[in-house]
């Protein structure tokens, strides 16, 4: 199978050109134009020093990766992770710009970071790591050119010094060219649950359309950080049984239900989830392996492949990660009659409302909470519908569908601007 070639490569990009390759080869899409579309547009490697608090200093390397702007400027967010690779913000940013056209939004893919481990780091390290990432990458940066967000490792405050080092650089502020930031300097409303709000909106739609019904149904989170835990929360709202969830170092399984607000309180207390004495202790593998009706992988790439996907037994897997499931992996799991609402769709509420509060820094006019979220919805539902209506005409699944449909989108856009000069 193509997908298993994709998987013994090992490489993201490798997996999103893939992806990209069959959407492209369902739209009938020239030699040429495929060309463009599956490469980067422009990236950028920066390597700079970073003095430590005992005046010391080491030497950082950091990513700044645009994969298209045809259809407006650059989005995607900022990765601080030691494991961090050039391979992977090329993927990431291949990954926003189908993201951005499958809910139909004006933006281009990017993705960047830094190979770093922030916990090894202290609040003044991190803050001139920050500082120096952005002077080093403010040439491409601005809020009609390429605008960063939050990612893995880094989160609203890391927004704040970004946008003031921008700012510095210009001389006045620019609220518009960083999106995740504290609502004191132009952040939105309803930004940090986003992604989780956006992921239970179309996860929901999937159930019902599968014949699950979310009362007393049952889930698993991997990855039980910002997405993972908003969407755990708003699941078990919506009445379901969240039945286990971990972080990097393992989790805890509760078979009939996890106390959320009591496990949020022993994080915030300085805990780990696989610390919390209220369930059973399981491994992240042993999690993925679980019998539920909905699981969803919220953590890194590539956790469900081709070696453990006979193990996964749950009925619908909503992608809260970019690419948590390999091509391969879908090949066995669609076989299963398992349904997998694709990432580029699932995850795409953080982008969204990062749209959102672009939108609100550049009229300098802000929404309240609720019509953030009335607006989330309202573009999750409508994009959902488009895709799963593609999905029945075309009898392909709903990561297809979600590929031909964002795949056009940008093809059209790259076709009638032409090609310069």
């Amino acid at each position: 199978m193509a997908g298993e070639a994709a998987d013994s490569v090992g490489s993201a990009f490798a997996t999103g050109q893939h992806q990209f390759d069959v959407a492209a080869e369902a739209l009938g899409l020239d030699d040429d134009l495929r060309a463009v579309l599956r490469e980067v547009k422009r990236e950028l490697v920066v390597h700079f020093p970073v003095a430590f608090d005992d005046g010391s200093f080491a030497l950082f390397t950091g990513f700044r990766v645009q994969h298209n702007i045809a259809r407006g400027p650059a989005k995607g967010g900022l990765r601080y992770h030691p494991a961090m690779t050039v391979d992977d913000a090329r993927a990431l940013a291949m990954f926003m710009t189908w993201k951005a056209a499958v809910v139909d939004l004006p933006f281009g893919g990017a993705k960047g970071g830094v190979v770093c481990d922030p916990h090894q780091l202290s609040q003044a390290e991190l803050e001139r790591l920050t500082r120096r990432y952005a002077t080093e990458i403010a040439l491409l940066i601005g809020a009609e050119k390429d605008i960063p967000a939050p990612d893995l490792g880094t989160n609203a405050q890391v927004m704040a010094w970004l946008m003031d080092t921008l700012s510095m650089h210009a001389g006045y502020s620019v609220p518009a060219a960083v999106t995740g930031k504290p609502i004191d300097i132009g952040g939105s409303e309803g930004r940090v649950g986003a992604t989780g709000r956006g992921l239970v909106t179309v996860t929901l739609m999937a159930m019902r359309e599968h014949g699950l019904q979310a009362r007393g149904a049952t889930a698993a989170v991997q990855g039980y950080g910002q997405v993972g835990s908003h969407c755990a929360a708003l699941l078990a709202e919506a009445g379901m049984r969240v039945v286990a969830v971990s972080d990097s170092r393992g989790g805890v399984r509760r078979g009939d239900g996890l106390d959320l607000a009591a496990l949020d309180a022993h994080l915030r207390d300085g805990g780990r989830v696989s610390d919390f004495e209220a369930g059973e202790r399981i491994s992240n593998r042993e999690l993925l392996e679980l019998d539920v009706d909905v699981l969803v992988p919220a953590a890194m790439e590539s956790q469900i492949h081709a070696r453990n996907a006979e193990q996964v037994r749950a009925r619908v897997i909503a992608e809260g990660a970019n690419a948590p499931v390999t091509p391969s992996a879908e090949d066995h799991l669609e076989e299963r009659g398992v349904l997998v609402v694709p990432d580029i769709l699932a995850n795409a509420g953080g982008l969204v409302v990062s749209y959102f509060e672009w939108v609100q820094d550049l009229q300098a006019f802000f929404w309240d909470a609720g019509e953030v979220d009335r607006r989330l919805e309202s573009i999750m539902v409508r994009s959902y519908q488009r895709v799963r209506q593609i999905a029945e005409q075309q009898h392909v699944s709903l990561r297809a569908a979600a590929y031909r449909v964002a795949v056009a989108k940008v093809a059209g856009a790259t076709r009638v601007r032409g090609i310069y000069p």
